[in-house]
């Protein structure tokens, strides 16, 4: 076997799909590490950021936000172990800037990198083992600029890169597949309204995400989608007293990738693969084999709750859902949080709930936040 490419988005994808059964139809796609929650404050709030409040992660939930942001800029670490329990040496990293120029707009910058520890390959049992580090990572750029005093919108490029490839007999090289990727996005921030016993403030977001090429490696015929995904989320901030406030938040998801056939006829199956990345999209809103009923089944839902206490010390929940037809991703989150000065560190759990193992069950991620600049008004 020359391409371990399909293997290793299985078994590293963070889906689970290893333990699918004849009756699952799930949607896989390449580089599906883009999907992962890389930070912990989302992570503690079932893997949503669509519609929080804007942070220095905006960068891979909601660019737009960062037209929002109370700081100047701010600079992020955040580190998640992958599949803890059978290696030591997995994981999900990223670095994460941003920097609001001025009042109405802002450029943030990231860096992703998945890395799967050493790995020895052998294309027959009897041969020498070769040695290989396989990896990928992603490198964003985005601009956010206020339309108006409470909506905003945000644009985002990205070059992706992967190096799954299985080396070549005899000469131990291995090649890499790279594609590139924009995501659209926007956010809306109501002004703080009086209600009976309290204030409060309403959020709404968009964001179009990985919208490019399939990935390629080498002369590869078909290539693999992009984990292209439309994100929609609602949150509303309780402003209890100065010192306590309390946020509920909501996100839907849907990747934007045509339903694979159900059944393994080879025709069905050039007939998928020929489908392109820009057709792909619009397909996959109404292509699912069982109709509505299996298109609504690939809407993944989850929501949380954040609660603050003088802006000063965090405490996070959150649910997960993926219908069982499609991965069967279901768990449970916990996060905290705790701002010093201009350090703030953020730490999550999640709890899988689902009968289907998750890579990501019982796992500690960690990050930590300098804010770098000024605290800016809130227009």
């Amino acid at each position: 076997m020359k391409n371990i490419t399909a293997l290793l988005v299985i078994f590293f994808g963070g889906q689970a799909l290893w333990a699918q059964t004849k009756e699952m139809n799930p949607i896989t796609t390449g580089v599906p590490f883009l999907t992962i929650a890389a930070d912990a404050r989302s992570a503690g709030m079932g893997d949503m950021g669509v519609a929080t409040t804007s942070d220095v992660f905006s960068q891979q939930h909601n660019p737009s936000k960062y037209a929002f942001a109370e700081k100047d800029q701010s600079f992020s670490v955040s580190y998640t172990p992958y599949m803890a329990k059978i290696a030591s040496d997995m994981s999900l990293g990223q670095l994460t800037y941003f920097n609001k120029f001025n009042e109405r707009s802002a450029i943030g910058a990231s860096l992703r990198y998945f890395g799967m520890g050493e790995m020895n390959f052998r294309e027959n049992y009897n041969d020498m083992p070769v040695s290989k580090k396989p990896n990928e990572f992603a490198i964003d750029v985005s601009y956010s600029l206020k339309l108006s005093n409470n909506f905003g919108m945000g644009v985002a490029g990205r070059f992706i890169n992967s190096s799954l490839k299985y080396p070549e007999a005899g000469d131990g090289e291995s090649s890499s597949a790279s594609s590139f990727a924009v995501d659209v996005s926007g956010f809306y921030e109501s002004d703080v309204k009086q209600f009976e016993s309290f204030e409060g403030r309403w959020r709404f977001g968009f964001n179009f995400q990985n919208l490019g090429p399939k990935m390629k490696y080498g002369d590869e015929q078909y290539g693999s989608f992009l984990p292209a995904n439309l994100k929609l989320g609602a949150g509303f901030d309780f402003i209890l007293d100065q010192y306590n406030t309390v946020t509920v938040t909501t996100e839907f998801n849907k990747l934007m990738v045509p339903t694979p056939p159900e059944s393994y006829d080879a025709e069905e199956q050039r007939k998928y693969n020929d489908i392109g990345w820009f057709k792909g999209v619009f397909k996959s809103f109404g292509d699912a084999p069982g109709g509505f009923s299996e298109e609504m089944k690939e809407v993944v839902w989850s929501f949380g709750a954040e609660y603050w206490y003088d802006n000063v010390f965090a405490f996070r929940a959150g649910y997960f859902n993926e219908n069982e037809y499609k991965g069967a991703r279901k768990y449970a989150t916990l996060g905290a949080g705790f701002r010093y000065s201009m350090i703030t560190v953020d730490l999550s759990y999640m709890f899988s709930t689902s009968k289907i193992t998750n890579p990501l069950e019982n796992t500690l991620r960690f990050s930590l936040t300098f804010d770098l600049g000024k605290k800016t008004y809130r227009g």
